[in-house]
């Protein structure tokens, strides 16, 4: 894997790039906003000091890291972070990103996640997962676009939400076409859908 330390990454109508304290602003508006929060893992976010608490630990920090992949998404005319991006460091490669609702339906999660996965080729990632909520089917139709492959459903008790979610697991291979990760169906109840 290549050293990047978190590449800068420019598309059509934004730039990605590592997040800093002076986003707490905005980062505080995306992870507060009940509509966003509503398929990401975390509860609402009650105050900008805890924003900036979770800015600092779950993404500041990490680019100390060898190679961090967590992106802050700025649109380049206003210079404003509507969202993030990234990978997480740990074995199933699980791709997230979230997107501002007043640029939802736009292509914008679209576009930066193409361009977060081509730098992820290039740096020699052998592949990444994405889960969505079966509730939460225009994530699962930006999974596909990206190109990635349905493999598999499984239920989860989600945390610290603690209430049960059947989620859908999407896959895209930079090497190894035949590899399915499977460390979802292995930990969890699971089944297979017919995914169209």
């Amino acid at each position: 894997m290549i050293e990047n330390n978190t590449p800068t990454i420019e598309t059509k109508r934004c730039i990605l790039r590592k997040f800093t304290l002076d986003d707490v602003d905005d980062f505080y508006e995306l992870m507060s906003n009940e509509r966003v929060n509503k398929y990401i893992p975390l509860l609402p976010f009650k105050s900008k000091d805890e924003a900036k608490e979770f800015l600092i630990k779950s993404h500041i920090e990490k680019y100390n890291n060898v190679s961090s992949y967590r992106y802050a998404v700025c649109v380049k005319d206003i210079n404003k972070v509507i969202g993030y991006v990234g990978l997480s460091q740990s074995e199933c490669n699980d791709f997230g990103y979230a997107i501002h609702e007043d640029y939802w339906h736009q292509g914008y999660a679209s576009e930066v996640c193409e361009a977060v996965l081509k730098q992820l080729k290039q740096d020699g990632i052998e592949y990444i997962t994405a889960t969505h909520d079966v509730n939460n089917p225009n994530s699962g139709k930006v999974m596909k676009k990206l190109g990635m492959q349905y493999k598999y459903s499984y239920h989860e008790i989600w945390q610290p939400k603690n209430f049960m979610v059947t989620f859908r697991m999407y896959q895209l291979n930079f090497i190894d076409n035949d590899f399915t990760y499977m460390g979802y169906w292995n930990k969890y109840d699971h089944l297979i859908e017919d995914v169209e």
